[in-house]
């Protein structure tokens, strides 16, 4: 069907699983949250349509899963070499393994989005995530403000 519209076509095989995200501020991965669509998969409609989908953080892993999908979380975000944040999202197969799906270089930064709520699971509320991606940034910059970031 697809090749109907082009000829340059990308198939990827569907991974069932649960489907868990992740933030990253700075050098630090923050709280594994599961995404729990009313669908088989997490399309535009869960996305959203309010109601469609639950998201749960801090998700419901054992502690040596959580920390291997954070330390995946951060591996992807060194490697694509990004700066100050990211989300990263995966999937768990039936035998626990975690696949990433994709990275966020620009995860949305609504106070109900997914990056800000797993900051907020891990005690970094909305303003102080904002106020640290910003401080980030302007380190980054070079610039030093009045408190010495």
């Amino acid at each position: 069907m697809a090749r109907h519209y082009d000829d340059q076509v990308i198939l990827e095989r569907f991974l069932p699983g649960r489907e868990f995200t992740v933030g990253v501020l700075g050098d630090r991965a923050m709280a594994v949250g599961e995404i729990l669509p009313s669908h088989e998969i997490f399309d535009y409609e869960c996305k959203y349509t309010p109601g469609m989908c639950r998201e749960v953080f801090p998700a419901s892993l054992d502690a040596a899963t959580t920390r291997r999908i954070q330390d995946l979380a951060l591996a992807a975000h060194r490697a694509l070499k990004l700066r100050d944040f990211s989300r990263v999202d995966f999937r768990l197969d039936k035998d626990g393994t975690p696949y990433c799906l994709e990275v966020n270089t620009l995860p949305g930064m609504t106070a109900t989005s997914l990056f800000p709520q797993s900051a907020g699971a891990v005690g970094i509320d909305f303003a102080t995530a904002c106020g640290e991606i910003v401080r980030l940034a302007l380190r980054r910059a070079g610039v030093r403000n009045k408190v010495g970031a």
